[in-house]
């Protein structure tokens, strides 16, 4: 499903299922974007994840593409996938909940927007923050009123882009996204209310 477009840029971006799946492959490449992880960090206990690196996240990322599970955004420059971005209901993500940084700052039904990866021609363009309003734009399509983001502080202009895979906080702050609590010198804790 078509979730964002910005035709000034030629950017379009599509919900992530069983139809773009070779895409989301093709993108993320034979390391499964960083390390085997195909996105699948977030989803599962620490101990599970680094178990299934490769073969088996990619497997289990593609079960819930082919269930139709809310997993996020595949971004387009024409007709060639760029850029992908990971949102899905808060409770989708286990890792959130054992987190000491990121846990709840309240009861409302949040949606979390979790990783980008953009590809390596793409990167320091921009872009992130496309990415970043489609999938705000597919998380208000799902019926989200509250968005959250997890960004890293860069400690250096030259911090590798794998130590920025939640993206970070003046990316959010451009797409509207707002500061909430600060439990860590490197990480932020943020949201975009719907209204």
């Amino acid at each position: 499903m078509l979730v964002y477009e910005n035709t000034e840029k030629g950017l379009t971006a599509f919900s992530l299922d069983k139809d773009r799946w070779d895409d989301f492959t093709a993108l993320f490449g034979r390391n499964g974007a960083c390390g085997g992880c195909w996105c699948m960090s977030w989803r599962l206990k620490k101990a599970d994840f680094e178990a299934g690196k490769g073969e088996s996240n990619k497997a289990a990322m593609r079960r819930l593409a082919e269930q139709h599970a809310p997993l996020g955004v595949l971004m387009y420059l024409g007709a060639a996938p760029i850029g992908w971005c990971a949102a899905a209901p808060r409770e989708n993500y286990l890792r959130l909940k054992y987190s000491r940084v990121f846990k709840r700052i309240d009861q409302e039904p949040v949606w979390s927007v979790s990783c980008l990866f953009l590809a390596k021609a793409n990167r320091r363009k921009g872009l992130a923050v496309e990415l970043i309003r489609a999938a705000v734009s597919f998380c208000k399509l799902n019926g989200a009123t509250c968005i959250e983001a997890y960004p890293a502080v860069p400690y250096s202009r030259e911090v590798p882009a794998a130590f920025l895979w939640t993206g970070i906080p003046s990316s959010f702050e451009t797409a509207g996204f707002k500061e909430t609590v600060r439990r860590s010198k490197w990480k932020r804790m943020m949201r975009y209310t719907v209204e």
